[in-house]
Order: structure tokens, then sequence, then C-alpha cells
């Protein structure tokens, strides 16, 4: 943004996977802008938008920020990251997470990302398979474990096939469940409770993370013990 024309606000297009506003994600997104002395609506305006976790909107949602123009996109859901990618290799792009940045193609290497992409990865994918690990240790004897994941997002994909070569390794049974929608967590909790699973496992990604304390609730009524990203 340093190198804008003088007198040029700064116009950021955001895109979220929620419902929108208000969001926490939107007030820490806010807090560290002014922390760095950006302040909407004296030296840069924001457009947001959001695809009510159906990620089949970004595309649209994209076009707009686009036409506008905005100066930079900020896709706070790693399935706009290559949504956007798509639409643009001129306007930055900034994501603020990805599972695996280089597994889904976005960047080259963390090292050098290349492109018009930067931003931040939480290692989703590598720690999946670790978190699986702690989860058997600290459920002894546990060897039936329960998967939450969202079967939509291309990098919880990623992150479920490293859970089950995990799973190979250590000897333990998963029970897949696989969801799209809010709608969708009683059923698999039902499932979850149906086929005896000892304990869950949540890979982490906007709607496990949106929706997290009805995930531990449905957790808790059916006592399973949980490990969560």
């Amino acid at each position: 943004m340093a190198v804008l024309a003088r007198g040029h606000m700064a116009r950021i297009g955001y895109l979220g996977a929620g419902p929108g506003l208000p969001s926490p994600l939107v007030e820490a997104f806010r807090q560290g802008l002014q922390e760095h002395r950006y302040v909407e609506g004296q030296n840069i305006h924001v457009e947001y938008r959001f695809a009510a976790f159906r990620p089949e909107r970004y595309p649209q949602l994209v076009d707009e920020l686009i036409n506008l123009p905005v100066d930079l996109i900020v896709t706070a859901d790693s399935e706009a990251t290559p949504v956007a990618r798509i639409a643009t290799t001129t306007i930055p792009i900034v994501m603020s997470v990805a599972g695996d940045p280089v597994g889904e193609g976005l960047v080259a290497s963390l090292a050098r990302p290349g492109g018009n992409i930067t931003g931040l990865t939480n290692l989703a994918s590598a720690l999946s398979s670790r978190r699986l690990e702690l989860l058997a240790q600290a459920v002894p004897g546990a060897r039936r474990l329960a998967v939450l994941w969202n079967a939509s997002h291309p990098g919880v994909q990623l992150a479920w096939r490293d859970t089950q070569d995990a799973a190979t390794a250590l000897g333990l049974e998963l029970l897949s469940l696989p969801v799209r929608a809010p709608e969708e967590f009683d059923r698999a909790f039902g499932a979850a409770v149906r086929d005896h699973a000892e304990a869950l496992l949540v890979l982490t990604d906007r709607l496990t993370t949106y929706y997290r304390k009805r995930i531990v609730r449905l957790a808790a009524a059916g006592q399973l013990p949980g490990m969560y990203g």
C-alpha cells in the first residue's frame, strides 16, 4: 500500500467464509490493521464479501471485488484463495491461513511463494497426523477413532489423507465423519456414537472453527474425548 498514488485511499477486498458481520475474525483483522495504523474510513477502505459457507459463491464474490476494483484481496478462508488466484495474477492476495499451500498448488514453496500470493499456513495437513498420535496417547486403549472433517474443503481433504496414513502406521481404525454444512453435525455425531467411536479428532477449517462450541457440546453429549486443531 505504500506505493499507491498520493491521495489514493487503499481499497482492500475481504473474503470471508461465514454468514457475515459481526465476525470475530473480522474484529481480529480490524485490530491488526489498527495496530499498523490503518483505520477504516480514514486511510483505508474495506469491501467485505461473505460466502455463508457456500464456497461455490466465491467466483462471483471475487469478480465483484476485482471489478470495483480493489488494491489487495485478503482471503480469510483457504477455499477462497485458489478462486482468487485463478481470477487475477496482478492484484496481491494475502491468505490468512492455508493448510498446505504448496500441496494445494497455491505457492511454489514456503520460502519463496512467487506469483501474487503470500500469507500464512497453519500446517494443518502435517499436524493432523501428529494430533492423531497425541489423541491415541491421551486415551490409552482407544483403537477406533472418529474424524470429523469438511469433505468439500481441498486442504482438509489433504489432511484427511495424511490422517489415514498416520492411522495405518499406528494401527488405529478411523471412522470417517465427513460434513459439508452445520446441518450435518447431528447426523455425524449420531454415527460416531452408534458405531462405538472411542475418541474424536476434528480437522480444522472455517466450518469446524466457526461452529466449534456446537461441536464441543455434541462431543461432550456423546462422551467422546476430543482433539481439536
